[in-house]
């Protein structure tokens, strides 16, 4: 009984020195998006070698472990991952790291046991990035998006929001160009808004945990007079329209004198390069008289035998 105790011990002891010799290590930095990060599965502290161990990335989808192969499926699934045998080690390197296909758990489990027996630890890769900011006009029920400018009118309230999606949520700032003041809000309120309102407003973004992961968006606010919102709106769009008619006229008119002078001197040139008309080709043909003409048209008639 004492023997079959002590040769279980044995055999635990064995387990758990196997299990502490697989270990996975990755990058002692925070990682950024389209970074490249590189895993490492060592071996040096057992009697396995880099056949006899792989990769496994959980899926919280399927909520189980998978196997990572360098198979055309696999490579569908995750892009950019290329493994490496080495002697000691085995090695998983991700070209450009996304936060969609290669963020998660990984570890390194032994071939030859099943993954509760003999694995790693696992590794969680943390993915930090920010999307480009957007920034949307929420004056009213309706939510409108701003490419760059924003029309309003005289003596309404203005309320702008700017947005994006992050690993962590960020901290946003605005701030108008050419003042000091600083709005710690995604959102930026005028009220009542004044001609001198007008101009272009910054929305920046920044990570909580890492400073250098910042964005910035700017749109420009064209206040308009106050006698009818939507009248002004219209003469501001005729104005833009008018100016932009007038553009393309001009620039149809250049074109249009181009060719012109073109076709000119085209002409000018063709007709410079005729050759002389030759002034024999006028010539009326002169043509001989008979014999019998001559002979009515003389003056001595010869009598008939």
């Amino acid at each position: 009984m004492r023997g079959f105790i002590l040769f279980a011990i044995l055999v635990i002891a064995h387990a758990h020195s196997s299990i502490a010799a697989l270990v996975i290590k990755g990058p002692d930095k925070p990682v950024l998006e389209n970074d490249e990060v590189t895993l490492e599965c060592l071996l040096s502290d057992s009697e396995l070698n880099t056949s006899q161990v792989h990769f496994e990335k959980f899926s919280k989808y399927m909520n189980k472990w998978y196997r990572l192969e360098e198979e055309p499926m696999y490579r569908q699934c995750i892009p950019g991952v290329i493994l490496r045998r080495e002697a000691s080690q085995l090695l998983l390197s991700i070209r450009s790291i996304h936060s969609y296909f290669h963020q998660g758990l990984y570890r390194c489990v032994a071939d030859n046991a099943t993954a509760t027996d003999n694995s790693s630890q696992p590794l969680a890769i943390t993915i930090n990035y920010m999307r480009e900011l957007s920034v949307y006009d929420v004056s009213t029920s309706s939510r409108k998006f701003i490419k760059e400018n924003l029309l309003v009118t005289l003596g309404d309230d203005v309320e702008v929001e700017c947005s994006t999606t992050a690993s962590e949520a960020p901290q946003y700032f605005w701030q108008k160009y050419g003042e000091d003041w600083i709005v710690p809000s995604s959102k930026l309120r005028l009220k009542k808004v004044r001609m001198e309102d007008g101009g272009d407003y910054t929305c920046m973004a920044e990570h909580p945990t890492l400073s250098s992961l910042k964005k910035s968006s700017t749109i420009s606010i064209t206040v308009l007079p106050a006698t009818n919102g939507r009248l002004n709106q219209a003469w501001y769009d005729s104005t833009n329209l008018v100016l932009m008619t007038s553009v393309a006229g001009a620039v149809l008119l250049v074109l249009i004198l181009s060719i012109t002078v073109f076709l000119v001197r085209r002409a000018k040139q063709a007709k410079s390069t005729k050759g002389p008309i030759d002034d024999h080709s006028q010539k009326k043909p002169i043509y001989t008289a008979s014999v019998e003409s001559l002979a009515s048209t003389s003056g001595d008639k010869q009598p008939l035998v």
